[in-house]
């Protein structure tokens, strides 16, 4: 039985359909290419930040709105894992071009609103952000991480940090026939810098990863189901979707309270 386009991907939708509608607000996926430990697949963060971005999507239509799902960024900040055979690296220099020509058309379009969906650690948006604003003041850009938007405690034993019972749970759920089994899987064990400061987290510096971790995942993915993948992925979705739901019927010149 052949799918529909959705209308709220644009990567699917037609111009027939698009011309007609007046978004307000783009959302853009944008993951990395790396490995994950030996059982996940090189596009686990393409797959959870586009997967997120189109539910909640839909989520949004539901309340009417209409937000578009622009297609997903496959490259993220990749500098410590060089030397990890077909790990992409696209430098923050790079993304930031990337960015501000993808928010010049948009402005140009009457979309005022672009939230980037991120599933990457290593990318870091908060700087292009706010040099955009100085470029394009009458765009309202935000970024989030998909993982951080409730409390994965609830949810895991032991989320871990890179291939670890959280992203190989969400995988299992979104994905499963790209999942090896996890007898097949390292398990992640990863060391931790010597320096206190370093160590503690209020001190960063750029991980070494094949210094870290053998198999590339950081935490051990051995108690991951998709039941449990299942579970968190819907409560973030939902999560999101109200924030895109907010967003959208929110007044740019009222944003303060």
């Amino acid at each position: 039985m052949s799918k529909k386009p959705r209308p709220y991907v644009l990567a699917e939708t037609n111009w027939k359909s698009v011309k007609d509608e007046a978004f307000k607000v783009a959302v853009l996926p944008w993951g990395a290419t790396e490995a994950h430990n030996y059982h996940l697949p090189y596009a686990t963060d393409n797959i959870i930040a586009e997967a997120v971005a189109i539910e909640a999507a839909k989520e949004a239509w539901r309340s009417n709105a209409k937000v578009i799902v622009l297609p997903t960024v496959p490259f993220g900040v990749n500098t410590g894992q060089l030397d990890v055979s077909l790990c992409l690296n696209m430098n923050p220099s790079t993304q930031y071009a990337l960015l501000k020509d993808l928010t010049h058309v948009l402005h140009i379009q009457g979309i005022n609103k672009l939230i980037i969906v991120n599933a990457h650690g290593g990318n870091n948006f908060k700087q292009m952000i706010r040099e955009l604003y100085a470029e394009f003041p009458e765009v309202f850009v935000c970024a989030l991480n998909w993982w951080q938007a409730t409390d994965s405690q609830h949810y895991f034993d032991e989320p871990g940090d890179h291939a670890g019972e959280l992203e190989t749970a969400t995988i299992m759920h979104l994905t499963p026939e790209l999942v090896l089994p996890l007898d097949e899987a390292g398990d992640g064990h990863a060391k931790t810098f010597r320096i206190r400061g370093l160590k503690e987290g209020w001190v960063s510096a750029q991980r070494q990863w094949t210094l870290v971790t053998e198999d590339t995942g950081v935490g051990n993915p051995i108690k991951a189901n998709k039941e449990k993948g299942k579970k968190f992925f819907d409560a973030i979705t939902k999560k999101v979707a109200v924030f895109f739901e907010e967003l959208y019927y929110t007044d740019l010149e009222d944003m303060y309270e």
